[in-house]
């Protein structure tokens, strides 16, 4: 398939760079954005043609993606599925439709599977050799996994509290695996400091213009879903912010091309009150958010307490009609359990926070009661700690069966 990328230019000022060589963040050390021929794209691709398409996965997009067919990595990606939470909201009495796309059924078992398969990608056909990453889990073990599918070495920092079975994940899935005893920003710092004398390429969070690419494409997928036309609000789990960032890019390129019509959803960036540099920003009307100190919640994914696409997230939340909102992380752990008991889905903590969003959001009135909401589950609830079973039975003993009546 051909390739439509004309350049990248900068999310901030529009400085331009050229396709096809290795950038970073642009001169004022902002996040590059990929950019298509639209035009050309629309004379040659309509959406029907998707219908003929037989890939299922994120390379369905293959046309709205900068990798050449024969770089592309994959792991098999699939369309992860529309979950109808019908139980819980009759519960509440909500009379809209509320849905998550649920994530965890990509390879490793998250989201990150998206960004890190372009990223990776992409690695390749620039030729590069080592990639590096600081991760508060699921992002390393997607670079591990990418990368060692496309035989290109890994190096993974992770805060030394990340849930045991990421980091044992990480390693296993072949990444040089290091705790740090810091936050994922001063992981980060690592990455950063060793640039130059380790020789690898920093595939941080927005600090490469390709994750967000393949981030783009949960927006893609879900219009397809939803036939083209969007939901009215989509609550989204916000740390970096690449996904939030990504589907509103890939909106925007959907606008262009005529795929879909104005009405756009509100964007909400869901944030945990233990970490909400972008909720404290937006809500003061700042483009920038302030490093967020002491930052802890057990919502390890959207622990970031400073994230370099600050000001993209707020500018799509703004543009969109949206908003931002936190939770706390009692109310995070009451919804996890709370949708797994009423309809038998277990969502990770970030994702739960979306439902405990959600519901305050009703509360509050900020949305209708007769929307269409999507949450994004962006990892399977299996990747995180639960709840101890301490129920025992003692087999020689007597049983009272009654006992067991509901």
């Amino acid at each position: 398939m051909k390739n439509y990328v004309t350049h990248l230019e900068c999310a901030l000022t529009g400085e331009k760079k050229e396709k096809n060589q290795v950038h970073g963040l642009s001169n004022v050390g902002k996040p590059l954005l990929v950019r298509y021929d639209l035009k050309e794209i629309k004379k040659d691709i309509q959406k029907n043609d998707l219908k003929l398409n037989e890939i299922e996965g994120l390379w369905r997009y293959a046309f709205l993606l900068p990798v050449d067919k024969e770089n592309r990595i994959s792991l098999g990606e699939v369309q992860t599925p529309l979950i109808s939470l019908d139980n819980s909201k009759n519960n509440i009495n909500f009379k809209g439709e509320l849905i998550v796309k649920d994530e965890g059924v990509l390879p490793t078992a998250s989201f990150k599977a998206r960004g890190l398969c372009l990223a990776v990608s992409m690695a390749k056909q620039l030729k590069l050799k080592h990639l590096a990453i600081p991760t508060n889990g699921n992002a390393g073990a997607a670079l591990a996994a990418y990368a060692s599918k496309a035989n290109i070495k890994s190096t993974v920092f992770c805060p030394d509290d990340t849930p045991e079975i990421n980091i044992r994940e990480i390693q296993s899935l072949g990444a040089d695996t290091y705790l740090v005893n810091g936050l994922i920003n001063e992981c980060g710092k690592l990455v950063l400091e060793g640039k130059n004398e380790a020789n690898w390429f920093d595939v941080s969070t927005l600090k490469e213009p390709y994750r967000i690419e393949g981030k783009k494409t949960m927006g893609l997928e879900l219009a397809e879903q939803f036939n083209w036309e969007l939901p009215d609000v989509i609550f989204y789990p916000t740390g970096g912010g690449t996904g939030l960032i990504g589907m509103w890019k890939a909106f925007a390129e959907l606008l262009e091309l005529g795929w879909i019509e104005k009405k756009l959803p509100k964007m909400v960036a869901v944030q945990s009150e233990g970490c909400a540099p972008i909720y404290k920003a937006w809500k003061e009307g700042k483009e920038f958010a302030e490093l967020w100190q002491g930052a802890n919640t057990i919502a390890a994914g959207i622990r970031v307490p400073i994230a370099v696409g600050d000001f993209l997230i707020i500018r799509a939340v703004n543009e969109s009609n949206g908003f931002s909102i936190t939770v706390s992380d009692k109310e995070i752990l009451k919804s996890r359990d709370e949708i797994s008991q009423n309809d038998g889905m277990l969502l990770c903590p970030e994702g739960a926070a979306t439902y405990a969003a959600f519901k305050k959001s009703l509360h509050k009135g900020i949305i209708k009661n007769t929307d269409k909401v999507v949450l994004f589950n962006c990892a399977s609830g299996l990747k995180y700690p639960l709840p101890e079973v301490s129920n025992f039975i003692d087999k020689n003993s007597k049983i009272n069966f009654s006992d067991f009546k509901r």
